[in-house]
């Protein structure tokens, strides 16, 4: 029965078992697995089919049930989580990828050598006064490259024309509309990803930081979220970009659906600091304890803090909307830029220069660029950090950045302990599914330890 799968699905997570063959086996040879199953001896084909197919739409119930009775029984609180990532190595070949910008480049080669093909035709043409019609090399998708080789050939029906070129067009006409047919379903898999893997088509490659080699290899993965209240997780979500920025909003909105309400606070590292998150958690009314990009450097660097140069410590006066660059000159306000983050949010930073920085003897160190120096001020993310600031530097501030680093234990004691570095099933559906039971399996073992047993 379902029931009693997902008992000993759990179990042997538990149990640090994760492949089906080895479930079967100790199904037939444990008795602990043998008395969960009550006798009952489903083969490892059942039990796959069960973890890959039947939990997909009902594990995330099930985890978020548990986490409900972890929280009525005071052992965890929903209103304050952590939240990091890790990336786990996909079940997948190492060696056999597609990258993006290699398929980009395929197909420009393709219309570069077609408009060359083309150069060959106008000369072909240049003595007669009528000239054929140019194709249109844009348009690269399979029907188009086949018909503007047949123009090509067309063209050069009936005139004298180099063995090579006849040789280039056979192979035209013979080769490039089943690449570029091939490029559009790399393109499809990519998904707008820089690469991803032929044997795992949802994992993208990712610089792993434990690598064996201790190089920093690229390898297919995947990027576990997670967030987490006293060592418990409390939610989970998967993405298939390398960095955690972009995975912010939709791991609060996993949390939101699965209990009902949002958590009032989040703690995290400057992975997450980005305007776009500050913007998702006002909005949201979440408290948050998340670092930007400099905080560490402005607290702790010296250099920076008195360096008179950077654009942070340049004097503001709100009332006339200058800056005073450090020679005591006013930087004018002259517009703004525009400009889009990876995630596409729009950004408008206001853009301020000094009157004139010629003959100044402060330009040296000041800037290097031609003309008067421009800075550009973005308003909106400076009122955010000045927020986050004094939240991170207060005494409640302090003691959740100390609390940021259970996550970091947690995924520890997953990798480590667990021993899951390395997924067994392939798409991002399904590893998901893995991601649920090992994290199950954490929070029952860490409620056992907790109780003593």
């Amino acid at each position: 029965t379902p029931r009693m799968l997902l008992k000993v699905m759990v179990y042997a997570y538990l149990r640090n078992v994760y492949s089906s063959r080895k479930i079967e086996e100790l199904l037939n040879e444990n008795v602990h697995f043998m008395w969960l199953a009550g006798g009952a001896k489903p083969d490892h084909n059942t039990i796959s089919d069960f973890r890959s197919k039947r939990l997909k739409d009902h594990l995330k119930g099930i985890f978020s049930e548990v986490v409900m009775l972890l929280a009525e029984s005071g052992a965890v609180s929903l209103r304050e989580i952590k939240l990091d990532g890790t990336k786990i190595e996909a079940n997948a070949n190492r060696y056999t990828f597609i990258w993006g910008k290699s398929v980009k480049r395929r197909r420009e080669q393709i219309a570069s050598q077609l408009k060359e093909l083309w150069a060959y035709v106008e000369q072909v043409y240049a003595d007669e006064e009528q000239q054929p019609n140019t194709p249109n090399f844009e348009a690269i998708d399979p029907e188009a490259v086949r018909r503007t080789v047949d123009e090509i050939n067309e063209a050069l029906k009936d005139k004298t024309v180099a063995p090579k070129i006849r040789q280039k067009l056979a192979y035209a006409k013979k080769n490039y509309p089943a690449k570029i047919a091939e490029y559009d379903a790399q393109e499809k898999m990519l998904a707008g990803r820089n690469s991803c893997s032929k044997t795992d088509k949802d994992a993208t490659f990712m610089r792993m930081k434990e690598d064996h080699l201790g190089n920093g290899q690229l390898k297919p993965a995947y990027n576990v979220q997670a967030s987490t209240n006293d060592h418990y997780i409390l939610g989970y979500t998967l993405t298939q970009s390398a960095g955690d920025t972009l995975s912010l909003p939709g791991h609060i909105d996993e949390f939101e659906k699965g209990y009902g309400r949002k958590p009032e606070s989040v703690t995290a590292d400057a992975g997450y600091g980005s305007e776009a998150n500050y913007d998702y958690l006002e909005e949201k009314d979440i408290e948050a304890f998340v670092k930007y990009a400099l905080f560490n450097k402005e607290q702790n660097d010296r250099k920076h803090q008195t360096n008179a140069f950077h654009a942070d410590n340049l004097y503001y006066n709100e009332q006339t909307d200058t800056y005073t660059c450090p020679s005591g000159q006013p930087m004018r306000y002259i517009g703004d830029t525009e400009r889009m983050s990876v995630g596409g949010h729009h950004k408008q930073p206001r853009m301020y220069q000094a009157q004139n920085c010629r003959g100044c003897p402060m330009r040296g160190p000041c800037h290097q660029a031609e003309g008067n120096r421009i800075i550009q001020r973005n308003a909106n993310l400076i009122r955010h950090r000045k927020k986050i600031k004094e939240l991170l530097t207060s005494e409640i501030g302090i003691e959740k950045r100390r609390q940021r680093y259970e996550v970091e234990a947690v995924f520890g004691n997953i990798k480590q302990n667990k021993g899951f570095r390395r997924f067994m099933l392939r798409g991002l559906e399904k590893v998901t599914i893995e991601t649920g039971l090992i994290a199950l399996a954490h929070n029952l073992k860490r409620l056992s330890r907790a109780k003593g047993n």
